[in-house]
């Protein structure tokens, strides 16, 4: 694999209503590799006359955009899959280098953005709409199903690349136009990397734009905006009641598709194999050092299996390589900043002081945070009620598989989840009992497939991405009636 720097240069510079240039603030931002503190970009922010000229150059191109034809939008799709293969190394390296991914991690999230596009090329010619049955003589009823017009994003960090793609790439084949608002840790391959890809594939000026913007500036101005029609975000349950708060109550009512935080639990029942569910939950809680919101937030085993699951655990957690997340055997690399480790810091205390049994620990190295587990959690601790989102987990004790389904429930959250055992039938309907969006037998919670739908329950979020549900979430429809003969009224 190539080791060289990407060529993908002048990331710099924004891409505001289909030109690079500086944003317009006074604010600058520096964009700095979580692992050596490297400096990857220096950005000028935008404000809101950026967002404004971006959301309506957005709104003048979408017009022509949509009125293209399928296969002219899905070639551009196919060509930013071309250029995904072409530019492989330079994608993974960035990710790398920006976010603090294990090589491990990026190349997934490399492959998980890639396969969205190419659903996503599908889509254009996936639309369809409806001849419904009318009551009233010579009268057709028709359904037409439609782009909303222009959608924004607001992405996340921790799965930059993947995450942004996920709602790009078919809002963009159904005939949106995007305005992109990326996370600021992450603005280039929550953005401005993708930007330059979909420019090199073909999309015309204006139907994509990247607004770097400090959140207190633009983050409201970006919901409230009258153009956008749907805000796609993905991001904390705080964060996306505001979002939804502001998008319902404000003067331009609009949708929202919003996947919040997760408190995935790990069921392993006294029936499951016990090595295989030891694997998967080491690859389940620690693959991007627990920085996703499927990643296993609480392991909860059942009676008979508890002893020797948590020994097993603790023999494997201890033997994973941490450290320069480039290295390919590093499983465990640096949280995004310093600002999250030492919020993961206090999040061990607090789990010591409220009498967890500490069974894996070490010392933090830079942004690095050693695996920890604890054992003999219990349902009322933070490290349980809470989205952990890093390198911590506690084992909790079920005295049987009721009372492990009513701890698997115990959450305001449900995103992702999943259960270990040997019978499967037993485990669908075990899953089906569990209150989430997504629920894995015998796989680990971390889970995204481009044509599944992706998606929680309670406060883990509103919609579903990916395939036939994604054409759901960007398109809208228009009934439209045609009275063929004339029709007698009562008046």
């Amino acid at each position: 694999m190539s080791t060289s720097r990407p060529t993908y240069q002048n990331l710099e510079l924004q891409m505001i209503a289909g030109q690079w240039r500086a944003g317009s603030s006074s604010r600058q931002l520096d964009v700095i590799n979580p692992f050596d503190q490297e400096l990857l970009a220096r950005l000028t922010l935008a404000n809101k006359d950026d967002l404004e000229h971006a959301f309506l150059k957005a709104r003048e191109a979408q017009a022509s955009w949509s009125a293209k034809g399928p296969a002219e939008r899905a070639e551009v799709l196919l060509n930013v899959v071309r250029i995904f293969d072409e530019r492989r190394d330079e994608i993974i390296d960035w990710i790398i280098r920006e976010s603090g991914s294990t090589r491990i991690k990026a190349e997934f999230e490399w492959g998980a953005a890639r396969a969205i596009t190419l659903e996503s090329a599908s889509l254009p010619n996936r639309v369809h709409g409806r001849i419904v049955e009318s009551d009233v003589p010579g009268k057709e009823s028709r359904v037409y199903r439609a782009p909303l017009g222009v959608v924004g994003v607001i992405s996340p960090w921790n799965f930059p690349l993947h995450l942004t793609q996920r709602s790009i790439a078919p809002a963009l084949a159904l005939g949106n136009a995007v305005v992109v608002k990326p996370a600021s840790d992450t603005p280039v391959t929550g953005g401005l990397l993708l930007a330059r890809i979909f420019e090199e594939a073909g999309l015309p000026a204006g139907v994509l734009s990247i607004v770097v913007g400090s959140g207190a500036e633009i983050g409201d101005a970006f919901v409230a905006h009258p153009v956008p029609a749907l805000i796609s975000f993905t991001g904390s349950t705080e964060v996306g009641r505001n979002i939804g708060r502001i998008a319902s109550g404000g003067q331009h009512l609009k949708q929202v598709a919003l996947e919040l935080g997760g408190n995935a639990p790990f069921v392993v029942l006294a029936d499951a194999d016990l090595e295989q569910a030891v694997r998967a939950a080491v690859v389940g809680k620690f693959l991007h050092q627990g920085q996703i919101c499927m990643a296993i937030n609480r392991i909860i085993v059942e009676e008979p299996l508890y002893e020797a699951f948590t020994r097993r655990f603790v023999e494997r957690v201890k033997s994973l390589p941490y450290g320069d997340p480039s290295r390919p055997d590093t499983v465990v690399g640096p949280v995004i900043n310093s600002r999250q480790l030492e919020t993961l810091q206090a999040k061990v205390s607090k789990a010591k002081a409220e009498g967890a049994v500490t069974l894996v620990e070490g010392l933090a190295e830079g942004n690095v945070l050693p695996p920890h587990v604890f054992g003999e959690v219990t349902p009322e601790m933070d490290i349980v009620r809470e989205e952990i989102f890093g390198p911590l987990v506690g084992i909790l004790r079920a005295r049987d598989a009721e009372h492990a389904l009513e701890l698997a429930n115990d959450t305001e959250y449900g995103l992702s989840s999943a259960v270990f055992t040997a019978s499967l039938e037993r485990g669908v309907q075990f899953a089906r009992r569990i209150r989430a969006g997504m629920t894995h037998i015998n796989d680990i919670p971390v889970s995204d497939a481009p044509n599944a739908p992706f998606g929680g329950e309670k406060n883990s979020g509103i919609g579903r991405f990916n395939g036939d549900w994604a054409i759901d979430e960007f398109t809208t429809v228009h009934w439209i009636t045609v009275q063929r003969t004339p029709r007698h009224y009562p008046f």
